[in-house]
């Protein structure tokens, strides 16, 4: 009965599956031409930033004026270290700073994978204006990335995210993860979690797909049924540290790159890499979001030192390529962004208000927007900017607003469940305006 059931379920993913292609081969005429007028939109401000990177060439250098008092105010933190040799050397730097130069400024680059690409530079202050001010360099990346909305759309078409998590003592990190997917805009949301979690787990709310499998004999074989269906994959919240979810979250992630699926790992998957960094070192499609002890772990264990905190550009650099290049979220004060090649830095205003909670709300959206960014990517419609660091930049903004929204409601008694509420207006606000 077991064989005919398991036969049952591979034929019905076959058939999903073929169903699936034929509706995106039939969808494929409308997205080209979104795509189209999305590198249309891309192709124009490089131009523009190429024409004002030649005027600002083009200034003699006696034309600089002293800066002023108040513009040395608005001046941003320096890079130091190896950050530093980043902007070094380029011709040109397009700068613009906050109308209001009196509040804190933040500083972020867009670098180009292609050495011949400009480097932007710009200040954002952390006023009522600095929305505007982002609008007008990373967050239309953001944009290009998100599926419109149509009806001839079919369920499952804009993501189907899967959580590996949940055991008997955790249960609300994995919860927090799958709803913050589906209410970023995953149609579909899966938890594979520990028998004695799912009841608990699936009591949360109906939205979620629950699978009590995690620590099951057959657990990997029991999840992999499941992976040509899922578009993205978060190993970690709620997943606790016993060695059998340990060694099962290993071989998941696995299989998972086998099939070219992204990945983020969180909280206690971040263990599991500190333990072995080779199970996703190097994989391109792969984002790690550590907190800073997460972070230190992880740096001491690779560089088998400790990790100087002085300067946290300069780590989260060295992390990223001592990883292989993988996209690396050092999550704080100012959230940190890096590939390797650069650093982003993501200072949107939330609040002083941490709750427990927030950085599986931030996994859970950055499964759905990796998904979108690689999927833009392959279709040509985000060119030049790796797609894991464009989605990471989008869940940190997001995150944050919502932190920002509902600690406006809430104030100190905001929690994780407040900023769930503030997903949808916060998705609005930031990427739908």
């Amino acid at each position: 009965m077991e064989k005919l059931m398991e036969r049952f379920l591979e034929q019905s993913a076959q058939a999903e599956d073929s169903f699936y292609r034929m509706e995106e081969q039939r969808l494929q005429a409308e997205d080209r031409r979104r795509e189209a007028e999305h590198a249309r939109e891309l192709h124009m401000l490089q131009m523009l930033g190429q024409m004002f990177s030649g005027v600002s060439s083009a200034r003699p250098a006696s034309s600089s004026s002293t800066p002023s008092k108040t513009a040395s105010l608005a001046r941003p933190p320096t890079f130091s270290g190896a950050s530093q040799s980043l902007t070094r050397g380029q011709s040109a730097q397009l700068r613009r700073p906050s109308p209001q130069t009196d509040c804190l400024t933040q500083q972020s680059q867009v670098l180009n994978r292609d050495q011949q690409a400009l480097v932007f530079e710009r200040y954002y202050g952390l006023g009522s204006t600095s929305h505007r001010d982002m609008d007008d360099d990373i967050l239309p990346l953001i944009k290009s990335i998100v599926p419109p909305l149509t009806s001839k759309k079919h369920k499952g078409q804009d993501g189907r995210i899967g959580i590996i998590g949940g055991c008997q003592d955790y249960t609300g990190a994995p919860y927090f993860a799958a709803i913050s997917a589906l209410k970023v805009g995953a149609d579909l949301s899966h938890v594979f979690c520990t028998k004695d979690a799912a009841t608990v787990i699936k009591s949360y709310s109906p939205e979620l797909i629950v699978h009590p499998v995690l620590d099951s004999p057959n657990a990997v074989e029991e999840i992999e049924k499941w992976l040509p269906r899922l578009h993205g994959l978060v190993v970690g919240p709620g997943l606790g540290r016993e060695d059998l979810l340990l060694k099962t979250a290993k071989e998941v992630i696995e299989k998972s790159k086998a099939r070219d699926i992204p990945i983020v790992i969180d909280a206690d998957g971040l263990w599991l890499v500190t333990q072995q960094p080779s199970v996703i070192q190097g994989y391109q499609k792969g984002i790690l979001t550590p907190n800073f002890m997460e972070f230190t772990r992880l740096y001491e264990s690779l560089h088998h030192e400790p990790m100087d905190s002085r300067d946290h550009q300069r780590n989260v650099m060295q992390l990223s390529v001592a990883m292989g290049n993988l996209t690396l979220v050092l999550k704080g004060e100012q959230d940190l962004i890096s590939d390797g090649s650069n650093v982003i830095p993501c200072s949107i205003e939330g609040s002083g208000r941490r709750c427990g909670g927030q950085g599986d709300l931030l996994s859970g959206s950055l499964g759905v927007l990796a998904h979108w960014a690689h999927a833009a990517s392959a279709a040509g419609t985000l060119r030049s900017v790796n797609p894991s660091v464009v989605a990471a930049f989008g869940a940190c903004c997001l995150t944050r607003q919502c932190n920002s929204q509902a600690f406006q409601r809430h104030g100190r008694s905001t929690t994780t469940s407040d900023m769930i509420q503030e997903i949808g207006s916060a998705f609005k606000k930031l990427f739908e305006s």
